[in-house]
């Protein structure tokens, strides 16, 4: 008699029954974890403060706009003759000076075309307008038609103040001062290269 048989005829023999097969059955793992809780509680406050923002009334906010400073009349005044002087010539600005000095010339190219150019400070003021309208001028009279050289700067400078006055561009008396230093200049140049006569127009800056 095996060992198996024996057990069970001392089990029967005593009234017992043999033990039944254990089954193991492992725990489950706890859901209220202490993470879970802190996932509840989140979710929970999201959803809190989600409600009470759509309780809220709906709010437009304004956007505040950048201020930009309008131009002033004056400006807006000199960049209107600028634009206007420059198209009236055909002549492009090859830069702007910083100085209050400026010039004016032309390049012939073979093919015929002429490129009118100068450089002068930008209009801002009765001054820097007197001298860009100054080199506007002798496009607008003509390069070697008055002669002598300082003639030409006569009339270039006559061109300036008319036009500036058709601007309504105050002629200061800084400005006509520096009109009469330019003159007295030219005119002095022109004494000093040993001109002979000059014209009647140029004797008032004869020094």
């Amino acid at each position: 008699m095996d060992a198996m048989k024996f057990f069970d005829t001392l089990f029967d023999m005593l009234g017992l029954s043999p033990p039944a097969e254990r089954t193991v059955v492992k725990p489950r793992a706890q859901v209220t974890t202490r993470e879970a809780v802190k996932t509840r509680e989140r979710v929970k406050t999201r959803e809190v403060a989600k409600a009470r923002e759509l309780a809220k009334p709906h709010e437009v906010l304004a956007v505040a706009e950048p201020s930009v400073k309008p131009a002033s009349k004056k400006a807006v005044l000199y960049e209107t003759m600028t634009r206007e002087m420059l198209l009236r010539y055909d002549v492009r600005v090859r830069k702007w000076r910083t100085s209050m000095s400026g010039v004016a010339w032309y390049v012939t190219y073979r093919d015929g075309r002429v490129q009118r150019l100068l450089e002068s400070p930008k209009p801002k003021s009765p001054m820097s307008a007197a001298i860009f309208l100054h080199e506007i001028g002798h496009h607008a009279i003509g390069f070697n038609v008055y002669k002598p050289r300082c003639l030409e700067e006569y009339h270039a400078w006559q061109y300036s103040l008319a036009q500036m006055r058709q601007w309504n561009i105050p002629v200061t008396p800084r400005v006509m001062q520096r009109y009469q230093r330019s003159m007295k200049y030219a005119v002095g140049k022109a004494t000093r290269r040993g001109i002979r006569e000059l014209p009647s127009e140029l004797l008032p800056f004869a020094q």
